[in-house]
């Protein structure tokens, strides 16, 4: 198994003050918030005098607020163990908690099956997504290995059973995927898993005679989620396997762009992208339908059905433009992300697949992850978390009154440009 370095995290507060812990915000996940700090480098120090002893205060009361979410997830009201289920998911999204959840691993996964298995709706919503950050923080091994031999039949019970919450049944379809990619250790059960999506997604296809099912919004949803979560593990099928679904599937996935929900044809889109990239890294590849797929691959980028709301037009216009060129080119349109003092290249489908699944669950702390979590980090081949320096942090950060010179100064030139443009328009109206 893999070796993981033990990074404790502290929570800064600024100022030699002191200050309580509040509950936690979008505000907490800001990195500047937060300082990484190895017990074997003293790469960073303390600005203020007796700074060191309300970090450790602040600590202890962060630590002691965690035990008390805890406790709460087994609380007899509803309504407090659903606010402490929210309280531990936005700590993991926003912090890196290893060390302390590594200990208590077992306690909150019975947690969270617990939860799943007495609880309702939202409550299970919140169970599910706490799971996935459970395993995106103790990562790929034996310890998530472990919380996911607890969780994984209930997910699939849940999945599976058309009477069961349908809120439920599409966080299960969500989080079955992500804890399957980061903690299953045998790829024969990610394709039994696979066949599960399978079973649901299908079922939104349109028939061969024409037909279409009927099926209302939240079942669509739950369909959805299914797909993204299959195509989500397409990403690790061998390349055998990837031929084999490339056969089975996508003469029939194109069926899926017919759908009435924007979210489901979208999604349909990405995937057939997706299998296309996928399966010209393997041999080489030929599809019999390319010319009326690239027909309503085009239809759909150049979509103005009166009909649709401007919204989910112009979402739809701009993933399928990207979908085609993948189709017919064989390119994807990159994306640089920035953390901190690094950057990383979205630059396949596999990979925006991948970011956002994770993205889904980390949200605003999406960066924190990719500068300071192993797991994330090896996903995404950026290599071993790098320390930086509070100096450095400090001077990475634009003050208020520089980014207020500087939008000032934009709108200026703005405004210019503009009020040029309005005369020469003037200009060609008088004559």
């Amino acid at each position: 198994q893999k070796t993981r370095s033990r990074l404790p995290l502290f929570l800064c507060v600024s100022g030699g003050q002191n200050v309580a812990v509040q509950p936690f915000s979008d505000e907490d996940a800001s990195i500047d918030g937060l300082s990484l700090c190895s017990s074997f480098s003293d790469a960073l120090s303390v600005a203020d005098e007796g700074g060191e002893v309300v970090e450790e205060a602040a600590q202890e009361d962060f630590q002691y607020k965690l035990k008390v979410y805890i406790d709460s997830t087994l609380d007899k009201s509803a309504k407090t163990r659903q606010g402490a289920l929210d309280g531990l998911k936005a700590a993991m999204a926003t912090r890196i908690l290893y060390e302390f959840i590594s200990d208590r691993r077992t306690t909150i996964a019975d947690s969270i099956e617990r939860c799943l298995k007495k609880g309702k709706g939202e409550e299970q919503h919140a169970a599910a997504s706490l799971a996935c950050l459970l395993c995106i923080q103790l990562g790929s091994g034996i310890e998530s290995e472990e919380v996911f031999k607890t969780l994984k039949p209930v997910f699939k019970n849940i999945l599976l059973d058309g009477s069961a919450n349908i809120q439920a049944r599409q966080a299960c379809a969500t989080s079955l995927g992500l804890c399957t990619l980061v903690a299953e250790d045998d790829i024969l059960d990610v394709y039994a898993t696979m066949e599960c999506f399978e079973s649901l997604f299908t079922r939104s296809y349109v028939r061969e005679d024409g037909s279409r099912p009927s099926l209302n919004p939240q079942t669509t949803l739950l369909h959805t989620n299914a797909l993204l979560s299959w195509a989500l593990l397409l990403t690790i099928c061998t390349s055998s396997q990837v031929k084999a679904i490339t056969h089975k599937h996508l003469p029939k996935l194109p069926r899926l762009l017919e759908n009435d929900n924007v979210h489901m044809r979208i999604a349909a889109g990405e995937t057939i992208a997706l299998l296309f990239e996928l399966a010209r890294d393997t041999d080489p590849f030929e599809y019999e339908d390319w010319e009326p797929l690239c027909d309503k691959l085009n239809s759909l980028a150049t979509d103005c059905n009166k009909h649709r709301a401007k919204t989910d037009k112009r979402k739809q216009r701009s993933v399928f433009r990207d979908v085609l060129k993948a189709v017919e080119e064989g390119e994807f349109q990159s994306e640089t992300i920035r953390f901190s003092t690094e950057r990383m290249t979205i630059d396949s489908w596999v990979r925006k697949r991948t970011y956002d699944a994770f993205r889904e669950f980390v949200g605003s702390g999406m960066n924190y992850h990719l500068q300071a979590n192993e797991f994330i980090r090896d996903v995404f081949e950026l290599g071993p978390p790098m320390l930086v320096d509070s100096t450095t942090l400090k001077s990475m950060k634009v003050s208020r009154f520089e980014r207020h010179l500087y939008n000032a100064a934009a709108f200026k030139a703005r405004t210019k440009a503009r009020s040029k443009f309005r005369d020469k328009r003037v200009d060609v109206g008088e004559f």
